[in-house]
């Protein structure tokens, strides 16, 4: 069975990501959305209601699982015996950083990280942006999927 994992904060998860997942549901038969875990960092949402938005949002792939995690991403990927990490680029920025992440993670265990450039769509694209915008009462509707759209705007009411 070919695995690959697809890591990230996801706080929330945006259309960006979900075209970077989508994409590596049609390349391997099983793919894990691996919702990173960082105790320093107070997140919008709770880890528990990110993986919530994220299970429902993918539920039509039929490949995807959704797990939390903290520590190294290659311990995640031992694990599960998971021998790829597929990574959206949106800009040449990107790259200098995820090639670092990339380099030393095979260094460590061997794992590859496969680079998918990111739609043109979605180029600008992150979840601080988004999270901005929707604070300042900007319409984010085309930059996130409906039920993370709805979550999005109940948390910003709370606030």
């Amino acid at each position: 069975m070919r695995r690959a994992v697809c890591p990230g904060s996801f706080d929330p998860i945006t259309n960006g990501h979900l075209d970077i997942i989508a994409r590596a549901s049609r390349l391997y038969d099983e793919v894990y959305v691996a919702v990173m875990i960082n105790k320093s960092k107070k997140g919008l949402f709770e880890i528990d209601e990110r993986i919530d938005l994220i299970r429902e949002v993918t539920a039509e792939y039929g490949n995807v699982r959704v797990e939390s995690f903290h520590g190294l991403l290659v311990d995640f990927c031992k694990q599960r015996d998971i021998p790829a990490i597929v990574k959206g680029l949106r800009a040449v920025s990107d790259f200098d950083y995820e090639l670092q992440m990339a380099q030393m993670n095979n260094g460590l265990t061997g794992v590859e990280t496969l680079f998918v450039p990111t739609n043109p769509t979605y180029s600008f694209l992150s979840s601080s942006l988004v999270k901005e915008v929707a604070q300042w009462g900007g319409d984010v509707s085309h930059l996130v999927p409906p039920a993370v759209l709805d979550a999005l705007n109940k948390r910003l009411r709370q606030a």
